[in-house]
């Protein structure tokens, strides 16, 4: 069995979640020891497809066309796509159209959570959708107290400063301009968001609040993964305020470097992270406000631990076995994995 791990445009998607979550594949397969290739050239067995450029679609249909099983990675919604780029909203259905038509000519579709495959049961499909993890490295990812001391020193932060960090694209999506705002009235506290978007791609706004001048905000965008493990090491908040995801590998790269955690009360958390047990939430300025100050001030309970063993769950060892265990399922024409 081989397995061709297909994306296109990588160079466009590498710095994104989907990127991250296409070398998390990768990893995976070597350590439970599935072969699989990146050359489209090379024999195969099965089209793992993660990108959904007309590209993909076409390079689906040859694998079909040659008898090949085609499984398509669902890392896209219309409802992720929205508030997100330029002219986004206006045209989300015709993406939603698009998206149909991609994951639909698959054998079988994979989907990070049971959210995001509820959401595409609403499409009308006509396939099996699985809900599997894009994991964790909990072997990369964890807490190191050098590194975090590191970070600091490399940003000019001193070991007083109380640091809120947050990754993720210039989009509104991800809830930029809520942090942008929160510093604006929290200029007690550091705020540091990694990641980038061309600034051309985005709305006005998007653009205004990243070139927002704040003696305490800091937009130093994309830095290799060495570097955000000693962010996450050396700040004191991980905040996530997304508005919508499929997964949100950041959360669990914080999660598994045991910093404390406060994100969106949105329904894609619902079930598996439990406000004040596993990570704390909120819904609005307001209360990020109060549970900022109550984290870094340690009002609130510390729930590092909890959350490390939500994280702990998706460690990419398992997400390797599962994904073998659905290859060999598909090339035995047996999708009925729930």
């Amino acid at each position: 069995m081989k397995i061709l791990l297909h994306t296109d445009k990588m160079e466009q998607v590498e710095k994104s979640g989907v990127g991250r979550a296409i070398l998390h594949q990768q990893k995976a397969l070597d350590l439970v020891g599935v072969d699989y290739t990146l050359d489209p050239n090379d024999d195969y067995d099965i089209i793992h497809i993660n990108t959904i450029f007309p590209e993909s679609f076409l390079m689906g249909k040859k694998a079909k066309r040659m008898g090949k099983k085609v499984i398509y990675h669902a890392h896209s919604t219309e409802e992720d796509f929205r508030n997100s780029f330029l002219l986004s909203n206006q045209v989300a259905p015709l993406f939603k159209t698009w998206l149909k038509t991609c994951y639909s000519s698959a054998d079988l579709i994979l989907t990070p959570t049971p959210y995001s495959k509820r959401l595409l049961e609403g499409y009308d499909l006509g396939k099996e959708i699985i809900a599997i993890s894009n994991g964790i490295e909990l072997d990369f990812f964890k807490k190191d107290i050098e590194l975090g001391k590191k970070f600091r020193e490399e940003f000019n932060f001193s070991p007083d400063d109380k640091i809120v960090m947050a990754v993720g694209l210039y989009i509104e999506r991800k809830g930029i301009l809520d942090f942008v705002e929160l510093a604006r009235e929290m200029p007690e506290y550091k705020f540091i968001w990694f990641g980038f978007t061309n600034l051309n791609l985005v709305p006005l706004k998007i653009r205004e609040a990243v070139e927002t001048k704040l003696d305490n905000l800091y937009f130093p965008g994309y830095v290799p993964r060495e570097i955000l493990r000693g962010a996450y090491s050396g700040a004191d908040l991980f905040f996530f305020p997304t508005y919508e995801e499929t997964e949100g590998i950041v959360l669990l790269e914080a999660l598994a470097s045991k910093i404390p955690v406060l994100t969106r009360d949105i329904p894609i958390y619902e079930g598996w992270f439990i406000d004040g047990v596993n990570i704390y939430k909120g819904r609005n300025n307001a209360e990020f406000k109060e549970k900022i100050k109550g984290i870094l001030e340690h009002k609130l309970p510390d729930l590092t631990e909890e959350g490390y063993k939500v994280a702990k769950e998706r460690d990419i060892k398992e997400i390797g076995k599962q994904l073998k265990t659905i290859y060999e399922k598909v090339l035995n024409e047996e999708v009925s994995i729930k």
